[in-house]
């Protein structure tokens, strides 16, 4: 599977992995030195754009084993508002139709979202009296052609094309795209760009004559494009695309979600949650469904004891169809002491009295996660804002123990997953306290967890939860419990929600993870919260204001009348303020 994904910086494995293969590339298949090429790409640049005038974003497409077939270079000029594709290329040898056009496209996404005005790139000419090598110019003109499927073209009227320094200096046409805007640059504008450009190319080596007699090329009025040469029959109508503007979140659900299910008394956590979600977004075209992929199970293992994982795919297969089988007896939990049956494991393996293992148990798990991890790939592709509509739950599940109707906790695994390629922050709004996450993450400083939920004397899991648990050796304050009292009201939470807000923002999180209940609802059975669909909007709103990529991942809600309207509004706010 090959996805286009932002590199946030160089300092996660998988990062490092990626940008050391474009500098292979840069080497290899574009002649330049790739250290020095990638000297912008700096977490200091990330933060300071202002500062180094230009702030540049890397996307790669790769597979999931972290091979690159192509990359593209894109910086961004925010005084000036305009972007510059310093680099597209594919690896030749291992080169996958299509790869070009794809990283183009997300450039010009992302181009969009920054609200800039154009892209600017050079290319080299493919007229005759400016590049007389033949099989060069073939290469060229192949280049342009590629550009101009997507309405870029050179710049007619300057003179930027002509060497800055020498004749062995390369000719350079200066293309633009201006993503479909109706009004080109003027040319004053066009003068601010190049200057900007040159300065950036050539620095203080720019001789003064070259850059007077480019920019004294240039008139008054707007920008023209060189017809087009290669796709005659266009025009800069039939090549517009529709702007990235509230098009439609990417849901992924586990079409099997019915399976985890048992028709005994007290048992609450129905399928009928992921069905009323989903009739909810019927008409809204909020969200588009996306086939949830395969991953293997290393990604399970890396996050939950093998020991833990083993059990429950053995218990589960083992259980006729139809039982379930409860914790009896609860052991000390030694190795050397567990006891022979699986059933009587449960109690080794569980933290409650009420989480049944059945048939399906590891079907449904397995099934929730991969839904999670499907999503977390969207997001690495550049989606805002993904949601993983699952069941059953996994905010209850620790490293070693299921519990509380979670047996695998699935956004705890696509934290994991996702904490390869930059930090993460996990903000649990469900109103039962995540204490999977705190427990799995408790020890480590590049994932934050943050949980607000109702006070742990009074709410389920009752031994985790409370202020104090900060973390411990390096995770020492990187998490951090808000148990609200019983009946708070909605004013009050989003007091604390902005508290929460205020701590990723100063964790600076590549990607933020919700777990996401809707058991602070009115009248739902297992909370003490009254809050309304216009709260639940609320919510996503501000949680949206980060403008962080963030993976939804379901947990809770019982209130089933109002499941789906809740989650619609959740969703909606957040889908209108992430793109703003």
């Amino acid at each position: 599977m090959l996805r286009i994904r932002r590199v946030a910086d160089d300092l996660y494995p998988m990062n490092r992995f990626a940008v050391e293969q474009v500098r292979q590339i840069m080497r290899n298949h574009l002649g330049v030195d790739g250290d020095e090429s990638l000297l912008a790409f700096s977490s200091a640049q990330q933060h300071e754009p202002h500062k180094f005038r230009f702030r540049s974003s890397l996307f790669v497409a790769d597979n999931n084993n972290g091979k690159v077939k192509g990359f593209a270079l894109l910086s961004y000029a925010p005084i000036k508002n305009f972007c510059f594709l310093d680099y597209i290329a594919t690896h030749k040898e291992e080169a996958t139709p299509g790869i070009g056009s794809a990283l183009y496209e997300r450039c010009r996404e992302e181009a969009l979202l920054l609200k800039a005005r154009a892209i600017y790139m050079g290319c080299p000419p493919d007229e005759p009296e400016l590049c007389p090598d033949k099989s060069i110019l073939a290469q060229n003109a192949s280049r342009l052609k590629f550009f101009e499927r997507f309405g870029a073209r050179p710049i007619l009227n300057t003179l930027y094309e002509i060497p800055a320094n020498n004749k062995n200096t390369p000719a350079l046409f200066l293309l633009l795209d201006n993503l479909d805007q109706k009004d080109f640059p003027t040319g004053s504008q066009l003068r601010g760009v190049i200057e900007a450009l040159l300065d950036r190319k050539y620095g203080e080596d720019c001789p003064s004559e070259y850059l007077e007699k480019v920019l004294s090329s240039l008139g008054e009025e707007p920008v023209q494009l060189r017809p087009f040469k290669y796709f005659r029959g266009l025009n800069q109508q039939t090549v517009m695309v529709d702007r990235p503007h509230r098009k439609p979140l990417p849901v992924c659900y586990n079409q099997d979600f019915g399976i985890d299910h048992i028709k005994e008394k007290g048992y609450v956590e129905a399928p009928v949650r992921i069905s009323a979600v989903l009739k909810a977004f019927e008409e809204t075209h909020l969200l588009r469904s996306i086939e949830p992929q395969f991953f293997p199970e290393k990604h399970i293992r890396q996050v939950h004891n093998p020991d833990l994982v083993d059990f429950l795919k053995e218990a589960s297969a083992s259980t006729p169809e139809g039982c379930s089988i409860y914790p009896q007896v609860f052991p000390i939990r030694n190795p050397d002491r567990k006891p022979r049956e699986l059933a009587l494991q449960t109690g080794y393996y569980c933290i409650d009295t009420f989480t049944p293992i059945h048939r399906n148990v590891w079907q449904a798990a397995r099934g929730a996660v991969d839904c999670a991890l499907t999503c977390a790939v969207e997001i690495l592709q550049g989606e805002p804002v993904a949601y993983a509509l699952v069941r059953p739950p996994g905010h209850h599940a620790e490293t070693d123990v299921y519990g509380g109707f979670c047996y695998l906790n699935t956004a705890a695994i696509a934290a994991h997953y996702l904490s390869q390629f930059g930090k993460v922050a996990i903000l649990d709004i469900d109103y039962h306290h995540g204490n999977g996450q705190q427990e799995i993450f408790y020890q480590r400083s590049d994932v934050l967890t943050i949980s607000i939920h109702g006070h742990p004397s009074t709410t389920y899991p009752y031994f985790a939860g409370y202020r104090k648990e900060k973390g411990e050796g390096e995770g020492l304050g990187f998490n951090h419990n808000f148990p609200l009292s019983e009946g708070a009201s909605a004013q009050e939470y989003r007091m604390i929600l902005s508290d929460a807000l205020r701590l990723v923002e100063k964790f600076d999180p590549a990607f933020l993870v919700v777990p996401f209940g809707i058991d602070v609802a009115k009248d739902d059975p297992t909370g003490t919260l009254n809050f309304t669909s216009k709260d639940f909007e609320k919510n996503g709103r501000m949680i949206g204001s980060l403008h962080i990529p963030t993976l939804v991942v379901q947990e809770g809600g019982y209130m089933n009348r109002m499941l789906g309207t809740n989650a619609q509004h959740f969703i909606n706010g957040l889908h209108e303020t992430v793109w703003k």
